[in-house]
């Protein structure tokens, strides 16, 4: 499971073709800011980020990550973040 980063953060590490990156990694939760630790920790308000750029994202990722089947938020998200994963996970599903 990856946990509490923005998939900006760590999608480069995902380009390749290490053996566990099509079978170790099933869930995702990920931050809605593409700010950094440091950045959101100095913050007086929560960054709530772009839910449909999330969404984007996670797109991304299972296309990189074919065992992915879990998702999930994690800081900053809201329903907001969620409906826009569930539909961009439909959406994935139904090209399949």
């Amino acid at each position: 499971m990856i946990n509490c980063a923005h998939p900006l953060h760590f999608a480069h590490i995902l380009q390749g073709d290490e053996y566990w990156l099509d079978k170790k990694i099933q869930a995702l939760r990920a931050n809605a800011s593409i700010k950094s630790h440091a950045e959101l920790d100095e913050a007086e308000e929560l960054d709530a980020g772009n839910p449909l750029e999330l969404s984007i994202q996670y797109q991304k990722l299972k296309t990189l990550l074919p065992n992915l089947n879990i998702l999930g938020g994690c800081c900053g998200t809201d329903i907001r973040h969620i409906e826009e994963i569930c539909k961009g996970a439909l959406s994935l599903e139904q090209r399949y």
